[in-house]
């Protein structure tokens, strides 16, 4: 995924990071995660948290199918 990225959200850990990407690409969306903790190895340096990126083009479509995830739960 090169280019320009949007974060479409921001959580306290990697691995809930990890998961929301799952749950992006299983519906089709291209998603990263964007993490200042030298690859996992300092996770207390995520002070300012982990973020989910996507290409701007699948912004509206992640941001769709998150909302619908946290009314499923």
């Amino acid at each position: 995924m090169g280019g320009a990225r949007v974060s479409v959200a921001v959580v306290g850990s990697r691995t809930e990071a990890e998961l929301i990407v799952g749950l992006l690409r299983s519906h089709g969306v291209s998603a990263v995660v964007s993490a200042d903790d030298a690859g996992g190895q300092y996770p207390q340096w995520q002070a300012e948290g982990v973020h989910v990126l996507v290409a701007p083009s699948d912004e509206a479509s992640a941001r769709q199918l998150l909302a619908a995830d946290d009314t499923s739960s």
